[in-house]
């Protein structure tokens, strides 16, 4: 039988890494990567970063050059969206009409902004920030003095709000929930980062949502949030979250659910098509199904995807991690607290870990400015192990810890 054919819906990291490590284990079939957008895969991190401020180059947000797709015999087809995939002839249909037959088909389509319905939502002016593309647009509009107004308190609008500010421009974040990133970081953490965000002058807006954007000649001069305040806005970014991209997989009758649903093989309802990234809905060990939003997830899932297409066996597993950049300050979290009641902090004030605990069982660590905690606890977990109340007090050697483990 001749090798098979991969198709991998979606040019991202997720897409990218998997082809590369489909080549890079000797995997000699045809390997086909389709992307929504012109560009071959990028790094999107620096987007609402280093590109935002314009310290980064566009040529530096390449995962690989142009070369690396031609010599690894992986072919691109850029700027053409899924239209279609008929699992009957196992075969996916392009926007342009191009079909590509598969004998397994990899769906990374990641995902979009979360839409939302405001008036003055088509004024110019009012942005999001997932492509290169946007970053682009909104970059333009940055300067000193603009007023921009960032709705939303999470990863996303809280690194925007840094790159803006140190752009020079009066910024303002408005966030719906009571505290900053509610839906990830603790109350200590939480308020860490809205302290540091005030300190470089960035107007921080709990419980309050917008209302509506008042715009003039086509373009956004104000904001209204739900309590009655009018917030003057030359620029304003959306950056209230994402939504998995399921459209092509819903289509074709694959099972979705906020995400598309796989087994613990990123398998698909179809055990020809699997999913990986931030489209994929997956489970893990306690039981529950999550779907992560992280350069982590995109590639340790594409990874393992690479490897069980080349005869691995094993089920999908592996420690979840993230990180932001904001004012010279570093987060770091690994681990997924969905439920803590219990916080043991090691550190000083200014590099610090907190330790979440469910009764006694780890479920995260966040970092501020920690950078050997973290990664420490990075292996301990990733060794199989985990970590007791008491041992996240200061006085106890995670690092020895970490070395029994691994001994």
């Amino acid at each position: 039988m001749n090798a098979p054919r991969i198709v991998i819906a979606g040019a991202g990291t997720a897409g990218h890494h998997l082809a590369a490590a489909l080549r890079e284990s000797g995997f000699d079939g045809a390997v086909s990567l389709i992307g929504d957008e012109p560009h071959l895969p990028y790094n999107r991190p620096p987007l609402s970063k280093d590109y935002l401020v314009g310290t980064a180059h566009p040529d530096s947000l390449s995962l690989r050059a142009p070369a690396f797709y031609t010599e690894h015999k992986v072919a691109t087809h850029l700027g053409v969206p899924v239209k279609q995939i008929d699992r009957t002839t196992h075969r996916v249909v392009l926007a342009d009409d191009r079909a590509l037959d598969y004998d397994h088909l990899v769906l990374a389509l990641g995902a979009s902004p979360r839409p939302i319905d405001i008036p003055g939502r088509d004024l110019g002016g009012v942005v999001e920030l997932r492509t290169r593309a946007d970053a682009e647009a909104l970059r333009k509009y940055l300067r000193e003095g603009c007023r921009v107004v960032v709705v939303g308190g999470g990863f996303i609008g809280l690194e925007v709000a840094a790159a803006a500010r140190k752009r020079g421009a009066d910024v303002t974040v408005l966030e719906a929930m009571p505290t900053l990133m509610s839906r990830a970081l603790s109350a200590t953490a939480a308020a860490y980062l809205a302290e540091l965000h005030t300190a470089q002058g960035v107007r921080v807006i709990c419980s309050t949502a917008v209302s509506a954007l008042e715009g003039s000649a086509g373009r956004v001069h104000a904001v209204t949030t739900s309590g009655g305040q009018r917030l003057a806005a030359d620029v304003v970014v959306l950056g209230i979250g994402v939504v998995p991209n399921v459209a092509p997989a819903a289509a074709a009758g694959l099972d979705v659910a906020n995400g598309i649903v796989v087994d613990e093989y990123l398998t698909t309802s179809d055990p020809r098509i699997s999913a990986v990234g931030d489209c994929a809905n997956f489970p893990v060990p306690c039981g529950d199904r999550i779907r992560l939003e992280s350069i982590q997830n995109a590639v340790d899932q594409a990874r393992y995807v690479a490897r069980r297409i080349y005869g691995h066996t094993g089920t999908y597993s592996a420690v979840p991690y993230f990180w932001s950049d904001q004012f010279g300050m570093k987060l770091q979290i690994v681990g997924r607290a969905a439920r803590s009641d219990r916080a043991v902090i090691r550190g000083t004030a200014t590099k610090f870990s907190i330790f979440r605990f469910h009764g006694d069982e780890l479920a995260a660590v966040e970092s501020i400015n920690d950078p050997m905690t973290h990664l420490t606890v990075r292996k301990i977990l990733g060794a199989g192990g985990t970590l007791t109340p008491d041992q996240a007090d200061d006085t106890v050697d995670l690092r020895a810890l970490a070395r029994s483990l691994a001994g």
